[in-house]
């Protein structure tokens, strides 16, 4: 059976890029530590009236991107 941990955050969009820098080194721990799986990813078209959508989930600001990543183990 396998089990997944979801992670909703806040990143502001100028910092994107050392975001991404850093989960792809912590997707390398993730997977020596036993992980199958490591996704990371950024909202772009989250504009939506079904659900609770990302960024009013978040309370997403100007300048703010809403990333979703997770985990299978």
């Amino acid at each position: 059976m396998r089990y997944v941990d979801g992670f909703v955050l806040v990143v502001p969009k100028r910092n994107l890029k050392a975001y991404r820098r850093m989960s792809t080194k912590a997707g390398k721990v993730w997977k020596d530590h036993g992980a199958l799986e490591y996704r990371e990813c950024v909202g772009d078209d989250l504009d939506t009236k079904f659900g609770l959508p990302f960024p009013r989930l978040a309370k997403l600001k100007r300048g703010e991107a809403v990333v979703f990543s997770w985990i299978v183990y």
